[in-house]
């Protein structure tokens, strides 16, 4: 049995519920003009190329390696590329106990593609 389905045991989640919302563009930047925290799961040099300003930058592959050992506040977007390791990253939030978690389904690809600018480091 893996970490996350220990958890969902743990915490009497089913297997296939998702306690995560799933939204697009429109949705996540007026969630991101309230305030809620946005966390990037690219790997590193997708990163460099643009992400989404504010956003901060923890590689999935961390948070697999070590989830308990991330922290992340309530209210927070994951972000990837379109949206599907930031969905992964959602579901180990959620099975750790962080509230009001949000996967940016369409990523970084939506923010660009709708000429929003892009931070670099």
């Amino acid at each position: 049995m893996d970490w996350l389905t220990r958890t969902r045991s743990n915490r009497g989640m089913a297997q296939q519920e998702t306690s995560f919302r799933d939204l697009q563009l429109d949705e996540v930047k007026k969630l991101i003009d309230d305030g809620y925290d946005v966390v990037d799961v690219r790997e590193d040099w997708e990163w460099n190329k643009g992400h989404v300003p504010g956003a901060r930058h923890v590689v999935l592959s961390s948070i697999l390696a070590n989830p308990t050992g991330q922290k992340f506040e309530d209210q927070t977007i994951f972000v990837c590329q379109a949206g599907e390791r930031s969905a992964v990253a959602s579901e180990m939030a959620v099975a750790l106990g962080v509230k009001d978690v949000v996967n940016f389904r369409g990523g970084t690809k939506a923010w660009k593609d709708a000429g929003l600018p892009l931070d670099k480091p």
